[in-house]
């Protein structure tokens, strides 16, 4: 058992996601930035799909009941358990009793904590991953608060085996890097020459409305054609007939809104590109007031970013095996 001293500013119970449900308007939720999930999870021997606590900005505080194996990955957080520090990417020992106290994240947003054997709680159509909307999955549909409990499951792994585990810096991902890779389309045509050109120009800024559901940029307010709404649509130029949102996709009501995991399905703002999987990752990890710029790449170009992670991964996974 793990017991919740603090939760910090938001700190989530999380998986892989929920699929299959998109249809009835249930997004996916899951850990923003899987790939550092995926690694955390790896260092301790679990399999992807484990739960763990995704920690955003400031992490958790919590004490714990069971001898297990932990690991953090992600945005560098400062940790310390019981006064000694615990590193980044790399799996660690504790005893039960032993506290683990996290600071402030040094660069990045969201650090994530593996624990050997997963995170143990009830799976909500399919999934433990926590979608705070509606209040479902994780830890009673919520963020962690100061006196909760949670139990931990078991992954057969010897801890002897995997205390020390480290993955290799070569893999892993740089959160300094701002260029998000796009797919252009599906209502680019809506916006004129120019600002079709400005999108992918200029540096937008993250505002501090930037969270699971969705990140809205600040910039340039870009321009519409000028046309007679079609039937359906509503008056303003940047409404379209109702369409359906991908997860990455960027809404334009005047300035972006990229849409995260626990984003709605669907809605009537034009849907001028979408950002490749590949790099949602990083997008995940950007804080608020720093820049993104948008670099446009076709589906053959994004697909082989696709590979070029899942490469990644594999090496990681690879190396701890």
């Amino acid at each position: 058992m793990i017991d919740v001293i603090d939760g910090g500013v938001s700190t989530t119970v999380q998986d892989l996601g929920r699929f299959g449900h998109y249809h009835i308007g249930m997004p996916p939720s899951g850990a923003m930035d899987q790939f550092s999930h995926t690694v955390a999870n790896a260092l301790v021997g679990n399999e992807s799909d484990a739960a763990t606590l995704e920690m955003t900005y400031v992490g958790a505080d919590l004490r714990f009941g069971a001898d297990c194996v932990i690991a953090l990955a992600g945005a560098p957080m400062p940790a310390e358990l019981d006064g000694g520090a615990v590193p980044m990417h790399e799996a660690v020992r504790v005893e039960a009793g032993q506290k683990l106290e996290t600071e402030f994240t040094s660069d990045g947003s969201r650090t994530y904590l593996a624990v050997s054997g997963g995170i143990d709680v009830p799976k909500v159509m399919g999934s433990r991953s926590t979608y705070t909307l509606v209040g479902i999955g994780g830890y009673e549909g919520r963020t962690l608060e100061a006196g909760d409990e949670l139990a931990i499951g078991q992954n057969g792994a010897n801890h002897n085996d995997i205390v020390g585990n480290s993955a290799p810096e070569e893999n892993l991902h740089d959160f300094e890097d701002n260029g998000l890779r796009i797919v252009i389309g599906l209502c680019d045509y809506r916006l004129t020459d120019e600002s079709r050109d400005e999108l992918c120009e200029v540096g937008w800024t993250v505002t501090p409305e930037a969270d699971r559901i969705g990140y809205r940029l600040d910039g340039p307010e870009l321009e519409f054609v000028e046309r007679e709404q079609p039937f359906g649509a509503g008056t303003d130029p940047s409404n379209v007939v109702d369409v359906g949102y991908p997860i990455g996709s960027i809404q334009l009501p005047q300035k972006p809104i990229i849409l995260m995991c626990d984003a709605v399905t669907g809605g009537g703002y034009a849907t001028v590109g979408t950002v490749i999987s590949a790099d949602r990752d990083l997008l995940a990890q950007r804080r608020t007031h720093e820049t993104v710029r948008f670099d446009p790449v076709t589906v053959e170009e994004a697909l082989e970013a696709r590979q070029t992670r899942q490469e990644d991964l594999d090496a990681v996974q690879d190396s701890l095996a």
